[in-house]
């Protein structure tokens, strides 16, 4: 563990003296939502949910973000080696796993970038820590750890709204893995994780229903699923045509340009606003309505882009500022670092995918890898978040992964182990 820790505090030492916090389009939205909350959350415009920016308005400059950042990294190695430890029993399993997050150059970039993915990644580490030890415990300590994970679970949801259904799946889980201990043990299995997460989320959307008077988590619901819709957005009737003849010019210049009708939405606002005469919220409104019609009538066209979405996210993307590292020999070694670890970690995206089904359809596959419980609950959550995020939302699909990349290594890395175990065993028998 030592050895570990070393390497994880030695390599963010010299990210912090030698590489810079890095700003990115999203960063300026959340350093405003923060000035509203510093300012008694009012002008909140409801367009993100509050974790972000409540971190950054908590914290201050851009460089106590970043090395706040750097400790979460650190703190998110020593959760990898203490549930693999635990989990395996081996300490060599727990160092494998936790070097596996710690050296992902995707992962320490990230902890550089003012964005919201690594405390993401650290709350929900905290809620994988809860739910793995309170698989191992009895009674009320079982019950201490379900609510901590629910707790950390809707954090985390509400830094991105994509893991807000996390509590849920733990309200789900936690019953079912102990379901023989009667339906007593079975209800506050239920109930310890789904409180926290209801509460929470339950507190936001009543917010942004009492101020915006829409009914979600952010006021963007509309321009989100115009991602989707607008792939097949000519299929608008003509009593919207103004507003569809403008989004399709905006689409068409976007096409031109990039090669994809990805974001046109965002160029598109303010001429859409002038047309139709609606409201920034209004009219997110109306484009949710148009598009909520348009999956109903076409459905099989908007599967193409969900099905496209899900492929999307296992793309393994790293998020760096290559023109901040100075030495060029060094720039050119780190470039070529990120473009072998992104090809390892598809690699390893690819494995878990085809293992997991492998373990769910073939029972001698479960009985050969005796999975912890843990891994049931990874596999499970991860599995969940790749449909959940491209079903409301097609635009940067890749970078939902992000938070739970590492889980995705560390039941591959499960597996492996397994398989050499088990083929040690064959070998001596």
């Amino acid at each position: 563990m030592l050895a570990v820790a070393a390497v994880a505090v030695v390599e963010r030492f010299l990210m912090f003296a030698f590489y810079p916090p890095v700003a990115y389009d999203d960063t300026p939205s959340y350093r405003h939502l923060a000035a509203t909350i510093l300012n008694h959350w009012q002008g909140y415009d409801g367009t993100r949910t509050p974790g972000y920016p409540i971190f950054l308005a908590w914290v201050g400059p851009d460089r106590w973000v970043y090395l706040l950042q750097l400790g979460m990294g650190l703190a998110i190695t020593l959760v990898f080696f203490w549930v693999g430890w635990q989990a395996s029993g081996k300490a060599r399993f727990g160092a494998a796993a936790a070097l596996a997050h710690t050296l992902n150059l995707g992962q320490l970039f990230f902890e550089a970038n003012l964005l919201t993915e690594t405390l993401t990644t650290f709350l929900l580490a905290l809620s994988v820590l809860a739910v793995f030890e309170g698989l191992r415990r009895r009674g009320w300590i079982r019950l201490a750890w379900a609510l901590a994970g629910g707790l950390f679970g809707g954090l985390a949801g509400l830094v991105r709204p994509l893991f807000f259904f996390v509590p849920f799946w733990m309200a789900l889980f936690f019953p079912l893995a102990f379901w023989r201990e009667g339906w007593r043990v079975r209800l506050g299995n239920l109930f310890a994780p789904l409180l926290p997460g209801l509460i929470i989320a339950g507190l936001w959307v009543g917010y942004i229903d009492t101020n915006f008077h829409i009914l979600s988590v952010t006021v963007m619901n509309g321009y989100h699923l115009v991602q989707h819709t607008g792939y097949f957005f000519e299929y608008v009737p003509d009593e919207d045509a103004a507003l569809r003849d403008t989004y399709l010019r905006y689409r068409a210049e976007r096409i031109a340009r990039y090669g994809t009708q990805g974001n046109t939405i965002w160029d598109a606002i303010p001429e859409l606003e002038k047309v139709t005469g609606l409201s920034f919220y209004n009219l997110s409104q109306k484009m949710a309505s148009i598009s909520i019609e348009l999956i109903r009538e076409h459905p099989g066209l908007y599967l193409r882009t969900v099905v496209s979405g899900w492929f999307l996210y296992w793309r393994a993307p790293v998020y760096w500022d290559a023109g901040a590292i100075a030495p060029p020999g060094l720039r050119v070694l780190l470039q070529g670092l990120v473009t072998a670890e992104r090809l390892a970690l598809v690699a390893f995206n690819l494995t878990f995918i085809l293992g997991s089904l492998v373990t769910l359809l073939w029972k001698r596959f479960r009985q050969i890898f005796h999975p912890n419980p843990v891994i049931y609950y990874l596999t499970g959550l991860i599995w969940l978040s790749s449909i959940a995020q491209t079903l409301p939302d097609h635009g940067d699909n890749p970078r939902f992964l992000i938070p739970l990349q590492s889980w995705v290594v560390f039941c591959v890395l499960w597996f492996g182990f397994g398989l050499r175990d088990y083929l040690r065993q064959q070998r001596k028998s």
